[in-house]
Formats: C-alpha cells, sequence, structure tokens
C-alpha cells in the first residue's frame, strides 16, 4: 500500500461519525454489561432494522457504510476501546473484497481483523469475529470473486479464533448461504441487493448472537 492509499484510507475513516455519541455514553456504569458492534453497513443497517434489540441488551451500534477493515482498525480505539464494553462483536471484510478501498489479500484482510481483536483483548474486552456474510457478487463493485474469496477469509478467522481464548466466532455464513454460495433470496435478502440482510436475515443473525453471549459477557 502507498503512502497516498493509506492517506485516502486515513481520509475517510469517518472519525466524526460517532464522536458525539461516544461522548455522551462515557464509561459504562458498575455492573454495566456493555457490548459494542463494529463493522460496515451491514451493521449499520443492523441498528435501524433493529432498534429495540440494541437498546434491550445495552449493544451499541458503530458500523459506517463502506468501510474497509483497514479503516474500522483506525477508529477502533475512539468507537470501541473507548466506550469500555465488556466485549466487542466485529463483522467485516465484505467492502475488502469488493476493494472499496482498492486490492488487498485475505492475509492484509484477515491481519486487520486480528489486529482489532488483539487490541480489545489487550484492553480486557472479549471479542465475537463473525463470518462474512454469503454474496455471490456485489452490485456496486460486479465481479470481484467472493464466492471463492469469502470462504477462505472466514476459515482464516476461524482457524485464529481456535487459537485465542475470550475470542469467539460466530458462523453466519453457514446458517444463511445457499446451494449456489449466495445469500438466500428472498428468505434473507431482497433480490436487488444480495448483499445486505432484510429483516429476517437480521433475525437469524440475532438468535445467532443471543445463543452466544451469556457466555461471552459473564
Amino acid at each position: 500500500m502507498s503512502a497516498q492509499d493509506d492517506f485516502s484510507i486515513s481520509a475517510y475513516a469517518n472519525f466524526e461519525k460517532y464522536a458525539a455519541d461516544n461522548e455522551r455514553l462515557g464509561l459504562p456504569k458498575e455492573n454495566e454489561k456493555r457490548v459494542v458492534f463494529m463493522g460496515n453497513s451491514i451493521t449499520e443497517a443492523w441498528v435501524n432494522f433493529s432498534p429495540k434489540f440494541f437498546s434491550d441488551n445495552n449493544y451499541i451500534g458503530r458500523g459506517i457504510s463502506g468501510q474497509v477493515t483497514h479503516q474500522m482498525l483506525l477508529r477502533f480505539r475512539a468507537d470501541v476501546i473507548a466506550l469500555n464494553p465488556k466485549a466487542v462483536v466485529i463483522l467485516a471484510g465484505t467492502n475488502d473484497i469488493a476493494q472499496n478501498a482498492g486490492p488487498v489479500s485475505l492475509e492484509e484482510i484477515a491481519g486487520n481483523i486480528k489486529s482489532m481483536a488483539e487490541l480489545a483483548l489487550k484492553n480486557n474486552i472479549r471479542v465475537v469475529l463473525c463470518s462474512v456474510l454469503p454474496a455471490k457478487d456485489y452490485p456496486w463493485k460486479p465481479n470481484m470473486n467472493p464466492l471463492e474469496k469469502i470462504p477462505k477469509l472466514n476459515k482464516m478467522l476461524f482457524d485464529y479464533t481456535q487459537r485465542k481464548p475470550n475470542v469467539f466466532y460466530i458462523d453466519f455464513y453457514e446458517a444463511m448461504v445457499d446451494d449456489e454460495g449466495g445469500l438466500k433470496v428472498p428468505k434473507y435478502t431482497s433480490a436487488d441487493d444480495l448483499v445486505h440482510p432484510n429483516k429476517a436475515g437480521y433475525d437469524m443473525m440475532e438468535a445467532l448472537i443471543q445463543r452466544f453471549m451469556p457466555v461471552i459477557v459473564n
């Protein structure tokens, strides 16, 4: 990655988006089991689809549409560490595979996600790594070959979680994939999108999150 590329990624990290919200939240109260969800548009839209799911469980959405993992890593201290959560849920990689910030290897994507996980662990924050959701292609940037790349990236993330205490893996991919390797249509996504979940898709994701969360936050 060139210096110019690195500057461009930093310029669009969008540190300001949640700055005021983070300041209002401050540190958690005693025994408050706060969980931050870090991600891209899938996480950002999740809060809009299911505001009660987030508010009832003291979950905090910190997704930004279009972001790649390098941008999330840049804002991880401000949007996750500074909030002192019990755990962080990281759902990332879709935009990297789509080359939103230019070509990047699967190893670099996994490395950025692992770096977020390691930073959280060093601050006594447990980590949930979510698989990248299935996709046949990306309508905003076609021919990126996600059918081949997503399973490979997911295996890298899964293998990492097996070696790390206090790091958990949630497999949205296997729960939501169709016979052709995409997100099930119309069950979990709309036919004109094929990437972002619909309400039923988020319901499935929420059920998987809630199954693991008692172990993660206790």
